[in-house]
């Protein structure tokens, strides 16, 4: 199994950026997809972006493409979301995951390893 511990969340002004980090530690995490999901109080989670374990192959909700990048440095164990051009609409709590496959998935149940999360409100 993979630990994850998230940070970066953070108050931005709408049009602000943010970049969240995620650490890895335990059994090979680089062989991981890793994603971000977000959630609001009360609702289920939502997909944000994912990437395989090479880092070649990357996939975004629609809500963020071309907003949000998700990236990974395999050497440092971590993944990263740089969100940028954020609207009042990406407030929420965001979550790193983790799954021991190749596999992209959009959905969270899938998903074996789970960071804190850590919150951010976008708000003028």
């Amino acid at each position: 199994q993979v630990q994850l511990v998230d940070s970066g969340g953070g108050s931005v002004q709408p049009g602000g950026s943010l970049t969240f980090s995620c650490a890895a530690s335990g059994r090979t995490p680089s062989s991981y997809t890793m994603a971000w999901f977000r959630q609001a109080p009360g609702k289920e989670y939502e997909f944000v972006a994912a990437i395989s374990p090479s880092g070649d192959t990357t996939h975004y909700a629609d809500s963020v493409k071309g907003r949000f990048t998700i990236s990974r440095d395999n050497a440092r164990n971590t993944v990263y979301l740089l969100m940028n051009m954020l609207k009042a609409e990406d407030t929420d709590v965001y979550f790193c995951a983790g799954r021991p496959s190749s596999f992209l998935s959009t959905y969270a149940t899938v998903y074996t390893s789970w960071g804190q999360g850590t919150q951010v409100t976008v708000s003028s």
